[in-house]
């Protein structure tokens, strides 16, 4: 081939040709990376600022994390939960200890978590709480991403991934995000748990009203209701704590973690909880035959013990505030609002300027990969690994595109 040849845009063909079209991506084919930097088939580096939806919190390729599943490949991969194997114990014990609970259930995805921490809940409310055989209830807020299984599409409110993928699943009930009167009221005899994710990802980085998680602990307490707390984007260090509950001192009963706890590299989840909870499940009764496996665990335990330094929930804390600072100063000059917490922001772009699509395809233009979501409005979440230099880079970026 040609030196001059570019490979970008045969690779974007190859694969709008043989993939089906549930994605839409960015036209940058990434073949290397590490720390907060990617590089494409051509050459081209770019700041990463998507850090895979916090899947890369400790950036790509972290040394730690690498020879870690290096270790384990040399030893062994899997033997499924028929088996136990020599990592299982120790992750399930560092992860427990890290969310202050009891017990931990391995999974893979963060939607095998959510559906998890449902079955869980429901479960804990027939033999537990004693609901109606068959009428438990879920109470879940609009603007909620948990997944795109089936039942937890069928509590969205976001029509793309909704529409046409029903009959849905019963047992949900949706109030506003951020609306305690309306969530109280929402609670009835049958109601088994709240479901929330304490920032919403996916709606663009949207923080609740200060009070509101403290309310719900409150009110959850008080109804004999399990706290579900969806920390699968927001909780190990994202935001500058260890998890995003963690900024109002609140523990819910029930943490559902995954992305990060992967360390960028296999798939990683987990459902944490008391033993007065987890302990309703019984041989037989749920299971995945990945969930746990030694390479998962390898290379979880690393990413607990990185935690556990409080290192990188300092680092987005401080660097979190210099994010703030910068994206703060470009409000009323192309963007018409901020949202930030850690190293997480959600930017509204003026929509007469552009849409979040055209934004990020002018910042990936400039070496700065972002994604946009619900029209105008765009997501940060570089690598806990950033420096202060890259975030002024990828600032400055940004106010270039906005003022072109």
């Amino acid at each position: 081939m040609v030196d001059d040849i570019l490979r970008t845009p045969g690779a974007v063909r190859d694969a709008e040709r043989w993939t089906a079209h549930n994605y839409h991506p960015l036209p940058v084919v990434i073949s290397s990376a590490e720390g907060a930097w990617l590089t494409d088939v051509d050459g081209k580096r770019y700041l990463d600022c998507l850090a895979g939806y916090s899947a890369l919190n400790f950036g790509h390729r972290h040394p730690q994390l690498i020879a870690a599943a290096h270790a384990q490949l040399d030893r062994l991969t899997l033997t499924s939960r028929a088996f136990i194997h020599d990592q299982f114990a120790d992750f399930c014990r560092e992860l427990a200890e890290l969310c202050g609970k009891d017990l931990v259930l391995p999974m893979n995805t963060g939607a095998e978590a959510v559906e998890t921490g449902i079955k869980v809940a429901r479960k804990w409310g027939y033999q537990v709480k004693g609901v109606t055989p068959g009428q438990a209830n879920i109470v879940v807020a609009e603007g909620n991403f948990h997944g795109r299984t089936t039942t937890i599409v069928s509590f969205s409110t976001d029509e793309d991934a909704r529409a046409d993928f029903g009959p849905y699943t019963p047992g949900f009930t949706v109030v506003p995000y951020g609306d305690l009167d309306a969530l109280t009221t929402a609670i009835d005899e049958n109601t088994v748990a709240v479901l929330l994710e304490p920032i919403q990802g996916e709606q663009g980085v949207v923080v609740p009203p200060e009070g509101y998680l403290p309310g719900v602990r409150q009110v959850c307490t008080e109804r004999n209701v399990l706290f579900i707390a969806d920390e699968i984007q927001s909780g190990l260090g994202r935001t500058g704590r260890t998890f995003a509950c963690d900024h109002e001192g609140v523990v819910p009963d029930m943490y559902l973690l995954g992305k990060a706890l992967g360390g960028g590299i296999v798939p990683v989840s987990a459902v944490a909880a008391n033993a007065d909870v987890l302990g309703v499940l019984k041989p037989g009764q749920h299971g995945s035959t990945f969930g746990g496996n030694p390479l998962a665990c390898a290379v979880a335990i690393e990413v607990v013990r990185l935690l556990a330094t409080g290192e990188f929930q300092r680092r987005s804390a401080e660097l979190g505030e210099r994010l703030r600072a910068g994206l703060e100063a470009l409000v009323d000059k192309g963007l018409v609002g901020v949202r930030v917490r850690g190293l997480w922001a959600g930017l509204d772009i003026d929509p007469a300027l552009m849409s979040g699509r055209e934004a990020c395809e002018r910042l990936a233009q400039r070496g700065v990969l972002a994604k946009d979501t619900h029209g105008s409005t765009i997501r940060l979440a570089p690598p806990l690994v950033i420096t202060e230099e890259e975030i002024d880079l990828a600032v400055a970026q940004l106010a270039e595109v906005l003022a072109a």
